[in-house]
């Protein structure tokens, strides 16, 4: 795991070298030292900094300054404000002005490193709400424990921990960027790193290099203040480009540049800032053959693809719906603000049984929101589904539809997955009475079926 880098601002230089000192011998952090307030503005903007010690006593820019200067810049690193004076309503200003906790310079070192790693914690804890947040808005969840979904899983845990680029293949709205999600929280950077996405389809063509690595004051028309990219805000942490299939042949002759160098230039600016940021690329589109018609560099999709992970679709994954479709009705009606409703086996099986061509995963939760508004009653049945999507399904299939498969075995494991899986909801898990419904000699045979194919009340749920 990359450690903490604390910035020391202090005009007394002896002061400030004892300090780094310190921390990097007691808690192995890596220390930079600033001797002004307009140094540390200078770091805290090319640099990646995870805490900052901050004197309020400084000549020309004061902390208070600086303090303001971040707010207005939008730097949101903690920062610990410390004073030799005692003033301690100097420092309570300062948290009011944006500071994470104040300390006096004469307080042990085990004392600031307590502070650090609290204002750390704290820090690392907000961005993994607002995360966690944003996950919760999506819908998308990585639930399921089809054969699909196994091997996905095996191929997240093997690649996570290696810090090499990794590219995601997956049909729209199959979940690419929760994949990435569970790479990052599996690699060790989770513990403290931020995890960045950026939509390279959905930034204006003009506006992406900005986006990606930042731009200084003045650098175009409208850069009324500096702006630090994405490859900055990722920091030690992770940057996600999601569709970088669609990134311009200009910007993906910069973004190699600055893989194969390893630092990158804001725009408008002149000093290399270093690039620490493990990344991420996904994209629902063949690159190999946008490389052969040179719609895609080809060196940059070797520099992309060192580890490639493949996310598959809805239809390869069909007996992992009705756990989708669990979750997916909890947490709608959670954010509705109503008491969660069912669906029919009928329904259910309607919905198992689809085609799954368009979108996946996200398709599958817009349909269950739209049926919850179409249900007048607790449960859902064949009726409130969308009209378009009880004319695409053929009635007279029993769950068979499990689309293109790797291989036959792959096939035959996934549909009888389905058929049992639904069978067990039809029959709420009472696995004599599902026995029975599928002619078996006895509930024995059930659960050694459910055995071989690994299903679990507990793991649909």
């Amino acid at each position: 795991m990359l450690m903490p880098t604390v910035l020391v601002v202090d005009d007394n230089k002896a002061l400030a070298e004892q300090y780094a000192y310190d921390l990097q011998r007691t808690a192995d952090y890596e220390v930079r030292l600033a001797e002004s307030g307009a140094k540390a503005l200078d770091i805290l903007t090319g640099e990646s900094i995870d805490c900052v010690i901050l004197d309020l006593e400084m000549p020309d820019l004061d902390g208070f300054d600086v303090l303001r200067r971040m707010k207005k810049e939008c730097i949101t690193i903690p920062v610990i404000v410390y004073t030799g004076t005692g003033n301690y309503d100097r420092c309570v200003q300062a948290v009011r002005l944006g500071a994470f906790g104040f300390i006096d310079k004469a307080e042990p070192m085990e004392s600031v490193i307590h502070e650090i790693g609290k204002a750390l914690r704290t820090h690392f804890l907000e961005d993994e709400v607002a995360a966690l947040r944003r996950e919760v808005d999506s819908g998308n969840e990585m639930v399921g424990s089809s054969p699909a979904m196994g091997s996905l899983n095996e191929s997240i845990a093997r690649i996570a921990p290696i810090p090499s680029p990794v590219l995601i293949y997956g049909e729209s709205g199959t979940g690419k960027e929760l994949v990435a999600r569970e790479i990052h929280r599996l690699s060790g950077r989770g513990d403290r790193n931020r995890f960045i996405a950026l939509n390279c389809a959905a930034i204006p063509e003009n506006l992406l290099e900005s986006e990606l690595f930042g731009h200084e004051r003045g650098a175009f028309t409208g850069a009324n203040r500096s702006h630090r990219g994405a490859f900055q805000r990722a920091a030690k942490g992770t940057l996600f480009l999601d569709e970088i299939g669609d990134l311009p042949v200009q910007a993906q002759a910069k973004l190699l540049r600055v893989l194969e160098e390893e630092e990158f230039i804001r725009v408008g600016g002149e000093r290399p800032i270093k690039m620490s940021a493990r990344i991420i690329a996904a994209t629902n589109r063949d690159l190999e053959t946008a490389s052969d018609d040179g719609a895609f560099r080809q060196d940059l999709l070797f520099r992309l693809n060192v580890h490639v992970i493949t996310v598959p679709p809805l239809r390869n994954r069909a007996s992992d719906i009705p756990v989708l479709v669990d979750r997916f009705l909890e947490t709608t009606c959670k954010r509705f603000r109503i008491r969660k409703k069912r669906i029919s086996p009928e329904a259910l099986r309607c919905l198992t049984v689809m085609k799954w061509k368009k979108n996946n995963v996200r398709e599958l939760r817009n349909i269950v929101e739209r049926s919850i508004i179409a249900s007048r009653t607790d449960l859902i049945d064949l009726d409130d589904l969308p009209g378009d999507i009880r004319m695409d399904v053929d009635r007279k299939r029993i769950g068979l539809s499990v689309g293109a498969a790797h291989s036959f075995k792959n096939r035959r494991t996934e549909a009888e997955r389905q058929i049992i899986v639904l069978a067990l909801e039809e029959n709420d898990w009472q696995i004599s009475k599902t026995a029975d419904a599928l002619e078996l000699a006895d509930h024995a045979s059930l659960l050694k079926i459910m055995r071989r194919l690994d299903i679990h009340r507990e793991r649909q749920r």
